[in-house]
Order: structure tokens, then sequence, then C-alpha cells
């Protein structure tokens, strides 16, 4: 499940974290950098948890239903169509996310209350509604796309889930937008054939990933001063001092892939890179550190430093420049 776009992130949060804290000790930094994976991973399997925990919801109030309706002499059943949703019941069993339960201890067993507002939204959402109006039987198919919809209309960009999981782990927040992609990946893999054994998302894909993380953190944390004079030779009318920390350690963190890691594609590098700066930082940083990226990959090659190639486009040195006259035309410093 942890793949690079995720480990990309969370090195430039935790060296973020490692210039903040004053404290620069690597091997320390280090293991928070793996801790913030581990616990990215935890948020995955507690996600699948979550979809359990609704249906548990769903079917005590199916049952306070089928109650009253036989106290008042009602013929007419309640919908079990949600209740009943095969994918739900093939999930609930998973060893895997068993075994996460009952090691972690884990659960939304506390988070009741949470559940039933969540579970009443499910109920308001469009998908729900539309499901439970339709007749017949449902194919596994049918029900596991149902809880993709549902998981992408209902979970994703839950506000109210956003601010519990914070509460619950200062790591959570930040991941929300990776890991639901995660989560609805895993719902689109799931095969009735696989029963309790579905296998779910490695938290690694290999052990190549792990070192790439690892080679990547130190890279940019001992190459620092390096890559920072490489930025520094860029600007234009700009001091190195007045860059926002976070634009500077996401170039400083892009050149360390750069430079270390001989396979990967410029292209994929710059792309990766510019697409964390317009999460993380200000609304002209993606422009400008594209341009400034760009730049200094080219001069690399021209002086012989870096063995990769770069498709031709606009004048890199143009896009540099533009970025910076951006930059210098505010009336405030960039902020940190």
């Amino acid at each position: 499940m942890i793949n690079r776009e995720l480990i990309r992130l969370k090195v430039v949060q935790l060296s973020y974290a490692y210039y903040q804290n004053g404290t620069h000790k690597l091997d320390t930094a280090e293991k928070d950098l793996f801790t913030s994976l581990s616990k990215a991973y935890d948020l995955y399997l507690y996600l699948l948890e979550l979809m359990v925990e609704i249906t548990r919801i769903a079917e005590r109030a199916y049952l306070t239903a089928v109650q009253r309706a036989e106290r008042l002499g009602e013929k007419t059943r309640p919908n079990t169509r949600f209740v009943n949703n095969q994918f739900i019941a093939q999930l609930r069993v998973n060893h895997q996310l068993e075994d996460f339960t009952e090691n972690q201890k884990k659960t939304w067993a506390n988070d009741e209350d949470f559940v039933r507002r969540l579970f009443k939204q499910v109920q308001e959402s469009e998908a729900y509604q539309e499901w439970m109006a339709q007749e017949g039987q449902t194919t596994y198919e049918e029900d596991r796309e149902f809880w993709r919809r549902l998981y992408k209309e209902v979970l994703v960009d839950n506000e109210d889930l956003d601010q519990l999981l914070e509460e619950k782990s200062i790591f959570w927040n930040d991941d929300r937008f990776i890991v639901d992609t995660f989560v609805m990946k895993t719902i689109r893999r799931f095969e009735r054939k696989n029963g309790a054994n579905q296998q779910l998302l490695p938290e690694f894909r290999d052990e190549e990933d792990r070192e790439f993380a690892r080679r990547l953190f130190r890279a940019s944390m001992l190459g620092a001063d390096s890559y920072r004079q490489l930025i520094a030779q860029s600007l234009r009318n700009w001091d190195l001092e007045r860059l926002a920390l976070m634009d500077l350690l996401v170039m400083q963190t892009a050149l360390a892939e750069m430079m270390t890691f001989p396979n990967i594609p410029l292209t994929v590098t710059i792309n990766e890179y510019v697409d964390i700066s317009k999460y993380y930082s200000t609304p002209r940083s993606g422009g400008y550190i594209n341009g400034m990226l760009d730049a200094i990959a080219r001069r690399l090659i021209e002086e012989g430093r870096l063995k990769k190639e770069l498709p031709e486009a606009r004048s890199a040195a143009k896009a540099a420049q533009a970025a910076q006259a951006e930059e210098t035309e505010e009336t405030e410093e960039p902020k940190e």
C-alpha cells in the first residue's frame, strides 16, 4: 500500500519536522519516518474496518425496526438490501483485518455515537437512497461496486471523519487523500472466490520501496548543503533565506531523488514534487518549483553531473525566470 507517492510525501513532511524541532538527530528522524509510514498503513486498515462498523450499526437499526413492526402488527418488513451486502460480509471475516483489530486493539467500539451519525449521513446520501429503492436480488459485484460509490460519496472529504481521525493520530489527517485511494482500490480488487483469505494491500510492495524511503530521506538530509547551493545558484533577485521553507524542502528532496536514483526519469521526479508543493505550499509554488527544478536539471545535464534526459519544452531558464518574477512581485515574503 505504501507506494512511492506516499513515501515522497512523508519524506518532505519529516524533513520539515527535522528542521523545525532543532535537534537534527538523523537516526531519530529516520525512525519517525518509518513510524509515520506505518501509521498510514494502520489508517488504511482502520478505514476498511469502518465500513464493517457502519454495517453493524445498520444491523442494529434494522433489528429495532423489525421489533417495532412486530409490536405494531405490520406485515411489511424493513429493507435488508444494505445489511445483507455480500462484499461487507466477506470483508467482515477477512483474516488480515481481524488480525489488525485484535493485535493493534484499534476498533470503532469507543466511537459508536460517531459511527451512528456517520450512518445517518450514509442514509441521506444519493447512493444509499438509489440502492435501497431498487428491487430484486443483487450480485456480489453489484454489492461491491455499491460500496465503492458509497465510500467515495460519503467518506472521502468527510470533515467530521477528518476531525475524528486527527484527534486519534497526528499523522492521519495528512494521509487521508492518498489512503482513501488505496481503500477504493482494495474494494475493487475483492473477489468472492477468495473468501476470508482475500489479500489486502501489503504495507510495502517490496523491500525495494522500503529501501527507497530510507535512501531518499538520508540523501536529502546528508546532501542538503549541496542541493541548497544548486537552488541558490538558480535564484534571480531572491535570497535563499527568503524562500518558503516548504518550497525549499520540496526542491531539496526532489534534487536528492534526481541525483541518487538513476533509474527514475526526471519528468516523474519533477511532476511528483510539483504535486506535493501544490498540496503543502503556496498557490504559486507549483509553477515556481517546476521551473526551478527544470532549470537545475538541465544545467546538471549540460555539466555532465546528471546522466538523465529531460524532454525539450519551453526554455527552462525562461520558465524559472517567469516563476521568480511572479514571486518577487508579491508584496509579502513567502510564508513558511
